[in-house]
Order: C-alpha cells, then structure tokens, then sequence
C-alpha cells in the first residue's frame, strides 16, 4: 500500500513519527491530528515571526482582571443616570421631546439580528429604580446600588459611550471578539493578550477564566476561546476550589505524587527524543508545552486557591464573611491571587444560570438588579482597593463590561429588554485615568452620541496599555477588519 502524504505535512510527520518511534510516536502523531495549526506552522509566510513574547512598546499594565457581568446591565440603573426616564416615566415615546430618537438611523445601522423581526423598540418609558449621588472628589454620579465601588470612583474611568450590533446574548461573544455571532467564532481578547505576550509565570496558565459563561449559543466556550490562534491560546477553566480546581489537577486515586512524576519525566524523555527529529515543528511543541504545564499547575493552581494564608480583614474586604457577596468575593480574591503570581488575563463571569444570564432583566429589574448588585458590589470595590493598596493597580487593568445595556422604555410592566445601541462599561488601573467619565447617551440612554466607541475600542485599550499593537499580532492568511482591531480610548489613558 502506498500512503500518498505529498501535500498533507500534518499526515507525512505523523505517519513517520508512528512508524519510527512506536507507541509514543503513534501517541503524539494523534495528540498532533487534534491541533489547531495557527499561522506558526503550514499557515506562516516567508519573513514573517510569531510574537517573541516582548510588548511592541513600553507597557503601562502588566496584567488584566476582567469582570463580566451576564445577561445585559441596566446603564441607566447603575453608571449613567438619566433624569428624564423619570420625568416622562409611563409616557409614550412618541409623545415625548424624545419621538424623533426611534427615527434615528442608528436603529438600523447599528442593528443585525440573529432572529428577524425580534428587535422591537419599548413604547413606554420606564423610570428610574434607583437614586444617585454624586461620588467622590470627581462628582461622578452612581446609583446607590454600588455604594462600596462608588468609594473607589475617583480611581475608575466610565465610558458611557458605548455600542454593538446584536440585539440578543450573542452579544457577550461579540464583546469579547468583537465579530458578530453570525459570522463565527474568532479570537477573544484573553487569547490575543496570551498570543502577543509571554509568560510571568511557568507553572501557571496566561489565560484563566473563573465562573461560567453562558451555553454556547449565548458565547460560551466561545467567550474566552482562541479559534485560529490555536487552542493552546485559550482561557483555562478554573473553579474556586483548592481542593479540585481544574480536572487534572488532582492525583489520580492510589496514584503518588512520586508515581505520577516518574511518569511524566517518562514521557518528557519521549518529547525530547520526537523534538530531536521533527525541531521545527511548532505545533508539537506547543502540544507538549500545554501536557508539560498541566503537570505543574497539579501544585501551583491549588495553592493559588488556597485562602487560608489570607487575613480576616482581606476576607472582610471581599465579603467572604457574608453568604450573599462570599461566592463572587471568592473569585474577585481569587483573581487578584492570579494576578499577582503572575496569571497575564484573570477572566470573571458573574450571573451565569443555565440561560442568557440573570442580569437579563425583562422582569422585576428592580428586585434582580438590586439583588445582583448587592453580590458584586463588595467584592469588586474590595478587589480595587486591595490591588491599590498592594501597589498593583498601577500595573493591573480593571474592566468592567456587560454585552450590552437596557431599554429606556418598559417591557411588560417592571422590566427592561435588550439593548445595543448605548451602554456603559468602566475601567481602572493600569495607566487608566480615574474620577473621569468618557462618552455620553442621549437624554434618555438610547443611543451613545457623543464619542461612540464600538465593543473592540475596550480591546484596543487593553492592547495598548499591556505595549502591544494589534496589527503586528496579525496572523498571515488572517487578515482582519479595520473594526476588528479598534482603536485607543486616547481620552481615558493617563
């Protein structure tokens, strides 16, 4: 039988490691059929490098905790009040001073639904839930939902200005790769950070993701996934348990720690031999690398979960010491336990349930949002003051983000529906600007107006401060869209 492997390279090195080197090359040969190839291998071009993990230029951050809430929160019930909802609330939109906003072309252009016909846009305003106050030396105004992450607005920059295109959870993929849902999976921000930069940590992934996302329609895996930069470059799944944080990170039952190093040395003495006869190939390198680091994260992602070296008054911080802010608490002291053993993008869900989310408030928005609230609130300012406090907020990226925002009109008789045209989301630290607001909705929140910024303005934000450009990370054969790399929020940056 003659194997016909001229034009397929992944076949020809797979087939000769099998045939030449027994049961570990049949052993690598299939780990390599199930590799994602990126432009560093058949893919690249001639002159063309991968990223040498080295910014492109002097970095202001370091490192990224990224917070996402679930389901779509109400900026006008948290980060961008508006008066009016409550001065017109019941009142027909059309028979407000605000008729002309359903008119605008922005409701089209900025609109591209997975399902025709589901936008509708809500005919009765509905008023506020909440107060405000001016917080701070900066007199940003907050709702009094957020009355600890209000002590900390003088640190934080709101961006009030922003947009996306899909109507409905597809959105919160969107958010993170910046491509509509309809077009497909693409690189997420997490694995653009872990593609562009190296390592702070050799035991540790670049790249963790606490809480759970939505199912797949809505984002899920797809919300922290690497797509064609390889699967190597996506977010590593961790639960807030240092007693099984990860599936593989606990010792096989009447197997020792001695047993299963003997093991894995076993098999790194097989990986040296298969790179002696194939040293160019990336993809296998980068397949042992992740089987390599799996083996060390057994030890340092349990300890990094460890809360017992933790005093009470940082548990207080986070709100371990009460049930309803202890679960997000946990993963927000977590976070900043990442962070500072070296993790590049700690990445944070909050209000996962099964379905779009429970920040989804179609209903009762005044009960849930005030529940919700009251389950980050804590958490979230403890972590911004504990990473000022620590000297890290100087050199860590806060971003607080959401898929997109609600209606200023009613849906049913107490709640608000999605909604993509203006919305906000804050960040701090990092070389960020604190005690600013950037951007601005109309009267009512319905459209950002004033210094528009599409969802991938926040990645190029990030980009920015960690020292990378986006346009150098390009892969060849990937080219992408002007709006798929955004641009600096120049304003926000210190």
């Amino acid at each position: 039988m003659k194997l016909n492997t001229r034009n397929h390279p992944l076949a020809r090195r797979a087939f000769l490691a099998d045939m030449g080197m027994g049961f570990t090359g049949l052993a690598l040969g299939s780990m390599l059929s199930g590799t994602v190839l990126s432009g560093t291998g058949s893919a690249a071009t001639a002159g063309w490098r991968p990223p040498d993990g080295k910014p492109h230029f002097a970095p202001k951050a370091k490192r990224v905790i990224w917070l996402f809430m679930i389901g779509g929160v109400s900026h006008m019930e948290t980060f961008d009040p508006k008066p009016a909802l409550t001065k017109y609330g019941g009142m027909r939109l059309g028979d407000t001073p605000f008729k002309d906003f359903e008119q605008n072309p922005l409701v089209k252009k900025n609109l591209r639904e997975v399902i025709v016909g589901l936008h509708k846009v809500e005919p009765n305003l509905y008023p506020l839930q909440v107060g405000f106050k001016k917080r701070g030396q900066s007199g940003i105004e907050v709702s009094d939902w957020w009355p600890k992450v209000s002590e900390c607005i003088d640190d934080i920059a709101v961006v009030r200005s922003m947009w996306t295109t899909d109507n409905n959870h597809g959105a919160q993929m969107q958010f993170h790769s910046g491509r509509h849902v309809l077009e497909g999976q693409f690189p997420t921000i997490g694995s653009w950070v872990h593609y562009g930069l190296g390592s702070l940590n050799e035991n540790l992934p670049q790249f963790v993701v606490l809480g759970e996302p939505v199912d797949t329609c809505c984002g899920g895996l797809a919300a922290h996934g690497a797509s064609y930069l390889g699967p190597e470059h996506g977010g590593v799944q961790l639960a807030v348990r240092p007693e099984d944080p990860l599936a593989f990170a606990k010792l096989s039952p009447g197997v020792s720690r001695e047993e299963q190093k003997s093991e894995f040395d076993l098999v790194s003495e097989f990986n040296q031999l298969t790179m002696a006869e194939y040293p160019d190939d990336a993809a296998m390198r980068a397949r042992i690398k992740s089987y390599e680091l799996a083996f060390r994260m057994q030890t340092a992602v349990p300890e990094v979960m460890r809360f017992s070296t933790e005093n009470e008054a940082t548990r207080r911080l986070y709100g371990l010491d009460h049930e309803t802010t202890k679960p997000f608490g946990e993963m927000c002291l977590a976070a900043r336990r990442m962070a500072e053993s070296g993790v590049r993008f700690v990445q944070v869900f909050h209000g996962q349930n099964g379905g779009a989310g429970k920040w989804d408030a179609h209903s009762n928005l005044k009960k849930t949002h005030t529940d919700l609230c009251q389950q980050v609130d804590q958490p979230i300012a403890g972590l911004l003051k504990d990473l000022k406090q620590r000297g890290m907020l100087d050199d860590t990226l806060v971003v607080f983000a959401t898929e997109f925002g609600r209606t200023p009109g009613s849906e049913g008789t107490n709640g608000r529906n999605h909604h993509p045209y203006g919305f906000s989301v804050w960040m701090a630290g990092g070389g960020i600007k604190g005690g600013v607001v950037h951007g601005a909705t109309d009267e009512i929140g319905f459209h950002a107006v004033e210094d528009r910024h599409y969802v991938t303005d926040i990645h190029a934000t990030i980009l920015h401060q960690l020292g990378l450009d986006p346009k150098r990370l390009e892969v060849p054969g990937r080219k992408r869209l002007e709006i798929d790399l955004g641009h600096p929020i120049r304003e926000i940056i210190a």
